[in-house]
């Protein structure tokens, strides 16, 4: 049977979401701390499917401005990966990298967004190779991009990319700690329906 809905998951669907999800963010945050000589850390992600509303809530509301570093996923998986940060986190890059830090989003020029792409690129990449070795699934990366923007209009971008075949969202999200202090910013997975049906018989889960 193939899932219909985001809700088609079943509990064994969503473990095996949420192993993966962690093998596949604590990739990442060894690779982000490599990069930036600091300690830091991800929680276990959690594997959810909500409606667009309650995701931008849960986020911290649709008028918190971001950063986000937007890669679209193609190949046998289809679907949009977010790496969103704060100001504080944005400061913990732009010190570690540039010695430098920044008070509001209107000074970021183009050499904090290079630094700011490249970190998110990092951890996007240690992400979905974790995800494509474990699942046996091959994917392409496009060249990320940087949006700052509140989070109703960036997390508008896949909402609308798939919004015509549901009216929820999927979400594997990690939470970050940098020198055992949490930070906002999120690392979120959202495959299209397919991919998602995929990727489930990819890894063995029976979805009847």
């Amino acid at each position: 049977m193939d899932l219909k809905k985001y809700e088609d998951k079943n509990s064994i669907g969503v473990d095996v979401l949420k192993e993966i999800g962690s093998i596949g963010t604590g990739n990442a945050a060894t690779a982000l701390s490599t990069v930036l000589g600091r300690k830091i850390e991800m929680s276990i992600p959690e594997v959810e499917v909500i409606g667009f509303n309650q995701a931008l809530k849960k986020l911290g509301g649709p008028e918190q401005v971001v950063a986000a570093v937007l890669v679209q996923v193609s190949g046998e998986v289809n679907g949009v990966m977010l790496f969103m940060q704060d100001l504080q986190f944005i400061n913990i890059v732009l010190e570690s990298l540039l010695n430098k830090t920044i008070s509001d989003y209107d000074e970021i020029d183009q050499l904090e967004i290079s630094a700011l792409t490249e970190v998110g690129n990092i951890l996007i990449s240690s992400y979905m190779n974790a995800l494509s070795t474990l699942a046996g699934i091959t994917m392409d990366l496009s060249v990320p991009s940087v949006s700052i923007n509140m989070l109703g209009g960036i997390m508008n971008v896949p909402f609308v990319m798939y919004g015509y075949q549901m009216d929820k969202l999927m979400t594997i999200r990690g939470r970050f700690r940098c020198d055992g202090e949490e930070v906002f910013s999120r690392l979120l997975l959202l495959p299209d329906m397919e991919s998602l049906d995929y990727m489930m018989k990819k890894l063995g889960v029976n979805v009847e």
